[in-house]
């Protein structure tokens, strides 16, 4: 019964272990990126070479030198190591081989050689001094700072534990042990084994350490940087489109900072409409998903501020809000007006906060905030790679965007003139036909069969007529604001009237339409297609419709006194779903919209289609709504 408990106290245990581990970790470690099977395999080699090339070089130096080393001993370990480094480019020959652990034993013996060797030398500045460096130089080159700062340190400690033994008579001991035994003396230089020696050169290793490990961290991270910078822009791909590449590079972010949540806030240029897209790692398939914010969107997301980035830490308790920013230019931003978050921190729960600006020229703006986002590193150094790589990524995104707008412009232009060439040959041609047969009909002799088979065929032009203008309708492009909408509606039904003789009335009522433009969009082509099928299937002589503005939104209407559909009462969404009753394509355009969708029929009586829209409502980009990101 006590198992939860302790779980529950372990895991706290382990949360504030982790905490205080990371107050020790380097810098920017955390976006080091491993070597890859083979770079470690050329890293090795590499190094291989190196050894057995510096290993050579100090035997060429006892040659000039013979009298730097005089003990059989010491020759005996310099060949060891020459054969221990020509055994590993042996080795590495095969890239199995280049394996953690192999790699940590051969870094082992590395560091043990030279203070082996040390205590053989007659001088200060004996050429097996170089093999420190080479070691420490090697840790550097496989893994970061602080390893080379323990191998400077396992180097030392070593030293000091020969001073130690010297201090203990264990070498003399060994001395007499090989003369015992009729052995070649173990001659040894206690020159440079003395604590004041021993301290320099203990202090020379282990800031050589720091040096070579401090710059070889700063590499890693440059080429980590430029790797997670190429990753993001290989997400920008035409064929999954501007909002999917939004989506993937946001998720890659959200990965990155080890951050759940993020919102990406956009403006176009003139308007003061402002889309929030919101992106959760929890979901089962993380991506954007598109809300119109309203009319105060621009205050809580995209509030002006001298930071183009900047961290937020929100202390509820005490009610306070602590900034830290950088400007445009990527210099530390000393008082940043906490203001900037408040807005946003009214309607959005967080304890970290961090935020970088975007502009995609001067026709797209916006703002990408990432809640609870973890810092390893400094907030200016973490907030500084946030703004470069969101620059570096823009430019690659805008290209999509410009290239989205020629294509949809193309598009456009492609479908005006095939309306035009519609217009002026097919349509005029089954117009002149069906009036051919009128004459014909008119003139017939008095057979009954041929005037009706003439009427039949004049009915079918007349039928395929208006299909062919109805399409035309569909082709061009519907670009209706809210402020377009009541005009785009009543110019419809207007032509509607005209073409079919069926009585027809638009009806608004409502001050001002306050609805996205996708939802305009879709709200005037579901009043398209309601009146394509009042025409085909209804049979009715009048239709209403209607745009009415209610309290928490907007309601389309369309209503007849045709025959009705197939079913009798008031029919809800979920149920039109579910028996697959009511047209299939203004049920996909009112869920595009996230609308309510409701038929009320009247077999032989008339139907009435009901389209409510809430305020603000969110958006669903997919297929049919193609808002500013698909």
């Amino acid at each position: 019964m006590f198992q939860p408990i302790i779980s529950s106290e372990t895991t706290a245990l382990a949360v504030l272990t982790r905490k205080w581990l990371l107050r020790f970790r380097p810098r920017s470690l955390w976006r080091k990126s491993p070597f890859s099977p083979e770079e470690n395999l050329r890293t090795e080699r590499w190094l291989a070479t190196a050894r057995v090339f510096l290993a050579s070089s100090a035997l060429v130096v006892l040659w000039f030198y013979p009298q730097d080393l005089r003990s059989p001993w010491a020759y005996a370990l310099l060949g060891f190591y020459i054969a221990h480094g020509t055994a590993i480019m042996v080795l590495l020959r095969s890239p199995q081989q280049a394996s953690s652990p192999f790699r940590l034993l051969v870094h082992c013996v590395d560091v043990l050689w030279p203070a082996l060797i040390s205590p053989y030398t007659t001088r200060q500045d004996n050429p097996f001094r170089l093999f420190f460096v080479f070691v420490l130089a090697a840790a550097a080159y496989r893994w970061g700072l602080w390893e080379t700062l323990m191998t400077a340190v396992a180097s030392v400690s070593l030293l000091w534990l020969e001073s130690l033994s010297f201090k203990e008579g264990i070498m003399q001991a060994l001395h007499t042990l090989s003369a015992h035994h009729r052995m070649p003396a173990i001659e040894f230089n206690s020159v440079g084994i003395g604590a004041r020696e021993l301290f320099t050169e203990s202090v020379y290793l282990i800031v050589m350490g720091l040096l070579l490990g401090y710059l070889a961290e700063r590499q890693k991270k440059l080429s980590a940087e430029k790797d997670i910078a190429g990753r993001m822009l290989r997400l920008v791909r035409m064929d999954v489109g501007l909002g999917g590449s939004l989506s993937n590079i946001v998720v890659e972010l959200l990965k990155l900072y080890g951050a759940k949540t993020a919102l990406l806030a956009s403006r176009e240029s003139g308007s003061h409409r402002v889309l929030i897209g919101e992106v959760n790692l929890n979901s089962v398939m993380p991506e954007l998903r598109w809300a119109d914010a309203g009319p105060q969107a621009s205050e809580i997301y995209l509030r002006e501020s001298a930071a183009a980035s900047w961290s937020a830490k929100r202390d509820v308790a005490k009610d306070e809000i602590r900034v830290t920013g950088l400007d445009f230019s990527g210099s530390l931003l000393r008082d940043v007006d906490p203001a900037v978050v408040r807005g946003f921190a009214q309607h959005h729960s967080f304890e970290t906060l961090a935020a970088a600006s975007f502009s995609f020229s001067q026709e797209l703006s916006g703002r990408i905030f990432l809640l609870e986002p973890t810092f390893s590193s400094s907030t200016e150094e973490e907030l500084g790679f946030l703004q470069d790589l969101v620059r570096q990524i823009t430019p690659a995104i805008y290209n999509l965007y410009l290239l989205r707008r020629l294509r949809s412009r193309a598009g456009a232009a492609e479908r005006a003139r095939l309306v035009r060439d519609l217009h002026d040959g097919a349509v005029q041609s089954l117009i002149g036909v069906e009036m051919q047969v009128d004459v014909l009909r008119r003139h017939a002799p008095g057979a009954d069969s041929m005037a009706g088979e003439l009427e039949r065929i004049q009915g079918l032009l007349r039928e395929e007529v208006l299909k062919l203008r109805e399409l035309m309708q569909e082709m061009k492009s519907t670009e209706v604001d809210a402020r377009r909408l009541p005009e785009f509606l009543r110019d419809t039904v207007q032509r509607f009237q005209r073409e079919t003789g069926i009585t027809a009335q638009f009806i608004l009522d409502g001050d001002e339409v306050i609805l996205p433009q996708s939802v305009c969009r879709e709200l005037a082509r579901i009043a398209q297609e309601a009146l394509v099928n009042v025409r085909k299937h209804s049979g009715a002589k009048q239709v209403l419709v209607q745009l009415l503005e209610q309290e928490s939104g907007w309601q389309l209407i369309v209503e007849d006194d045709g025959m009705g559909f197939p079913f009798a009462g008031r029919v809800s969404q979920s149920e039109l779903d579910a028996g697959g009753r009511a047209p299939a394509i203004i049920r996909e355009r009112v869920r595009i919209i996230q609308g309510d969708l409701t038929i009320e029929s009247k077999v032989g009586k008339g139907s009435r289609v009901e389209v409510f829209v809430p305020q603000a409502q969110p958006v669903e980009v997919g297929s049919e709504s193609r808002t500013l990101f698909t």
